[in-house]
């Protein structure tokens, strides 16, 4: 059991790669706090995972935010693990069509949550180390045009995950990213501009090497990885999960 005995928060975990993370976390004995804005998808995943708790959050929220870690706290004793997975996409479109409330939405979602997250939770954290994981993307590395103002958002949690390893690691506190390739998520019909078809999806499909889209599994098996004890050597680093896309 590779997190036996560890406790983690992870947000945006009521669907997608969140939820899929959730779910190898406790196959390796991790106690998880589901969280998400969503509650009928939160509770559901919280609900099939033994031990797990569901908490409704806006991770944009300062309080809500605080609330959440408070929470966790209480029920674990600490947190080991923090990741912080919940995100929006943008739709494709030309960089000057999108309305300043979706640019906002993006920063705020993307990047203004770690912010939040990291304010409360590495203090506790700082009593005896942890992990920190933030899922980037693909689009900080080699981003898709049409979604410029995206690409910046996982640029800057690059770049937040490499400052945070630095400032962090007299703490004992690593942070890493994971850079997934577009996935089998309810944000992928965002990317291919509002709707999924097979002709769409053969074209992302095509720039993938390895031939196919992401999976929860792919991203919640290299996460794991980042959270366990075989990674205490690791920090700084962005891990693409992308079948050769970025290559």
């Amino acid at each position: 059991m590779r997190l036996a005995g560890k406790s983690a928060i992870i947000t945006g975990a009521g669907s997608g790669f969140g939820e899929g993370m959730a779910e190898r976390f406790a196959q390796e004995g991790c106690r998880v706090m589901v969280a998400d804005i969503n509650e009928e998808n939160g509770r559901r995943v919280a609900a099939a995972i033994d031990g797990a708790i569901f908490y409704k959050v806006d991770v944009t929220d300062n309080l809500q935010v605080r609330s959440m870690v408070q929470t966790a706290v209480e029920e674990f004793g600490g947190i080991d693990i923090l990741v912080n997975n919940a995100g929006v996409a943008q739709r494709n479109m030309p960089m000057l069509d999108v309305p300043e409330e979706v640019f906002d939405r993006i920063y705020a979602v993307n990047v203004k949550s770690i912010y939040l997250s990291a304010l409360h939770a590495v203090p506790v954290m700082r009593e005896k180390g942890g992990v920190i994981i933030n899922t980037a993307s693909t689009a900080a590395v080699s981003p898709r045009p049409g979604l410029t103002w995206y690409n910046g958002s996982k640029g800057a949690v690059v770049t937040l995950t490499k400052s945070m390893a630095v400032e962090l690691a007299k703490d004992k506190i690593r942070v890493n990213a994971l850079n997934p390739v577009a996935g089998e998520t309810g944000l992928l019909a965002e990317f291919m501009g509002g709707e999924d078809t097979p002709e769409i999806r053969q074209k992302f499909i095509n720039t993938i090497p390895l031939g196919r889209l992401s999976t929860p599994l792919d991203v919640a098996n290299a996460a794991l990885f980042l959270a366990s004890d075989e990674a205490e050597f690791i920090t700084g680093v962005c891990l693409e999960v992308d079948g050769g896309r970025c290559v």
